[in-house]
């Protein structure tokens, strides 16, 4: 009966995984579309985190029961900690989407094993085996093919920056899951989730202000794409990770993940005409291949060089 219990998680949580994959790959599509609204990529991403946190502030207030754990000031400091680093995440990459193309951003914000590596060998100490450094150089081989790619496409409009961008959110990305994972072992994560995306909303929203994006998106469509973006992506797709991670291994979700650059990419042949350059494919090839070594090197605890 255990046996059968545990399998039936397991299959349950590889569905929810396929379909949140599903789900967040569709987010870059969306990101676009509200730009071509003119709506500005902070308030873009201000509106994501508000959404979603409002969303989840209304389940708190209706499961008061939840705040039966303590919170210490440990755990807000953290929590906010983590929220100003998904502020710059969003920030920096749904920019990204401005300057170079669909598939490159996507590809390049997914490279989070490789700075999770990174910091794991000169912050924590840990040592890199074999298959990490296989891993992080073809993910820098990778980059620097799909930068040169798009800086010969004249369809982006500045893919340096553009790359850039993408890449600064993939390090600030790494950071939020770093200084979250100790905090997700102390408390459920629905309070860890409630305060690291309200702490990011507020960053975002003082951000969005202080460049002077005062007006609020003006047409319904704006609205409904926002608020897609914030319920689908960000809450259905990023909580069937997390519970895909509680009875999943996580080579096998982080692996998983590489399917959501792949959808986006193909999204983006089908939306917006984006063509893939025989170089920007070599570099996607690369880069993915990279990252999956890379993960593939965090169970080889054992392989050192």
């Amino acid at each position: 009966m255990n046996t059968t219990t545990t399998s039936s998680a397991r299959v349950t949580a590889a569905i929810a995984l396929t379909l949140g994959i599903i789900v967040i790959a569709s987010a870059s599509i969306l990101i676009r579309f509200a730009q071509a609204d003119n709506i500005p990529s902070l308030v873009i991403a201000a509106a994501r985190l508000g959404i979603s946190a409002s969303i989840l502030s209304l389940i708190v207030v209706w499961r008061r029961q939840i705040w039966t754990a303590t919170i210490t000031p440990r755990h807000a400091g953290l929590a906010i900690i983590s929220g100003i680093c998904l502020a710059i995440h969003f920030a920096t990459w749904i920019q990204s989407l401005e300057h170079t193309t669909v598939a490159s951003s996507a590809a390049l914000v997914a490279t989070t094993p490789l700075w999770v590596g990174l910091a794991a060998r000169f912050l924590l100490k840990e040592s890199l085996n074999r298959w990490r450094i296989i891993g992080m150089a073809l993910t820098i081989a990778g980059s620097v093919l799909i930068a040169v790619s798009d800086h010969q496409q004249t369809s982006a409009s500045n893919p340096w920056l553009g790359n850039g961008l993408a890449l600064i959110g993939a390090i600030s990305g790494s950071a939020y899951f770093l200084v979250g994972r100790s905090l997700r072992n102390d408390i459920p994560l629905l309070q860890y989730i409630w305060m690291t995306y309200g702490s990011a909303a507020v960053v975002l929203l003082t951000a969005s202000i202080a460049v002077g994006n005062h007006t609020l998106p003006s047409t319904p469509t704006a609205w409904l794409i926002l608020a897609g973006l914030a319920i689908g992506p960000q809450l259905l797709g990023h909580t069937s990770i997390n519970y895909a991670m509680r009875h999943l291994s996580a080579l096998l979700v982080t692996i998983a993940l590489l399917g959501e650059p792949l959808g986006s990419a193909i999204l983006a042949f089908f939306l917006f005409h984006e063509h893939i350059a025989p170089l920007q494919l070599m570099g996607l090839i690369g880069l993915l291949v990279g990252i999956g070594a890379t993960a593939f090197g965090e169970t080889r605890e054992g392989v050192t060089t």
